[in-house]
């Protein structure tokens, strides 16, 4: 049973770190949107800045799920290495079995619950002043 511990160990791990940069990044979008939202309410009428702050709305949208697919498919590979029999772990990190799932994908990811309820209102507000400002 130690090689199975191990390897379902080393999965544990990188799924860990997916979440993180999934924490991660959604801090960032937070704080750059806060801060480009801060710049127009100064006086900062350019369009530009409603632009970009829409862009990099997606751009972390696009990144968040990116990194839950492939959250997603590490917790596809360590349910199927906790089945294993011990004389069957080969220490295989490959991911690409589960990729077929449509619920592995990014865009599957990008439109989950969790991300849609996240970025959505924030574009829906950058498009609301975008629209105020004209």
């Amino acid at each position: 049973m130690e090689n199975k511990q191990k390897h379902l160990e080393f999965i544990q791990n990188i799924i860990g770190r997916m979440a993180g940069n999934l924490f991660f990044l959604r801090g960032w979008s937070i704080t750059l949107i806060a801060a480009l939202l801060a710049l127009i309410a100064k006086g900062g009428s350019s369009n530009y800045i409603i632009y970009f702050l829409i862009v990099l709305t997606l751009v972390f949208w696009i990144l968040d799920g990116y990194f839950l697919s492939q959250e997603r498919l590490f917790r596809n590979l360590y349910d199927h290495v906790r089945k294993l029999k011990e004389d069957e772990i080969d220490f295989s990190m490959d991911t690409n079995e589960y990729k077929k799932y449509k619920k592995n994908t990014v865009i599957y990811a990008m439109f989950s619950s969790t991300l849609l309820t996240f970025y959505l209102p924030l574009i829906i507000v950058a498009l609301l002043i975008a629209y105020l400002m004209k």
